[in-house]
Order: structure tokens, then C-alpha cells, then sequence
């Protein structure tokens, strides 16, 4: 009945994995190679946590 107080974790997961690749976008500009690499793999890995999340579509 009252389900938008509930909190969704998949909404919180998918702001932090933009913010992530946001983040790795300038590291990369800025010539930070290592770190660009390190927030890609982080983002990746809350992206892997968003798709378990979510039902699957098949």
C-alpha cells in the first residue's frame, strides 16, 4: 500500500555505479590512467550487484 516509503536498493546501486563511471570519465581525462581503471572494475562490480537484483527478463 504505502510502497514509496520503502527504500530500493537498486535505485541506490544504480546512482552510485553513474557516479562511479562520472568519476572514472574525468580520472581518464585528467590522464589518471590507474585510477580511470580501479572506479571502471568498482562500477562493474555494482553493476553485477544491480543485474542479481533485478528479476530476470527471460
Amino acid at each position: 500500500m504505502f510502497s514509496f516509503f520503502k527504500s530500493n536498493p537498486a535505485k541506490k546501486l544504480k546512482k552510485r555505479h553513474s557516479m562511479l563511471l562520472e568519476q572514472a570519465m574525468h580520472a581518464q581525462r585528467n590522464g589518471d590512467i590507474r585510477t580511470y581503471s580501479q572506479l571502471t572494475a568498482e562500477a562493474e562490480e555494482v553493476f553485477q550487484e544491480i543485474k542479481s537484483l533485478s528479476p530476470s527478463k527471460t
